[in-house]
């Protein structure tokens, strides 16, 4: 086994929860710092207790009214591919002499 590549372990390492509540455990970090705790979790404790990082909640419902305000219908999508179709169809040459002019303009 290679010498030096492990992290150094720390086996007191100490847990902080936001609500105050701190115990130690086995950690390559010597301090870790977390949100919540299995003394305050809602899974743990049997209470309802809305628990929100950091504005997840908020950049959640944000993202959804963006995808709300921006739904197009199947037939919307059709029209404006159909349309770029057209216009892409518009802007190719007509005859031989335009493509042959294009070609020689570029040679240039």
């Amino acid at each position: 086994m290679k010498v030096n590549i492990h992290p150094k372990w720390y086996p007191e390492a100490q847990v902080m929860c936001a609500c105050g509540n701190t115990f130690k455990t086995g950690a390559t970090i010597p301090q870790i710092k977390v949100d919540v705790c299995s003394e305050c979790h809602p899974f743990y404790t049997g209470q309802m207790k809305y628990v929100d990082t950091a504005g997840r909640v908020e950049s959640y419902k944000t993202k959804q009214s963006k995808a709300k305000s921006n739904l197009i219908s199947k037939s919307q999508k059709r029209q404006i591919k159909r349309e770029k179709k057209i216009q892409k169809e518009l802007e190719k040459p007509d005859t031989l002499t335009e493509i042959r002019n294009q070609s020689k303009s570029k040679k240039k």
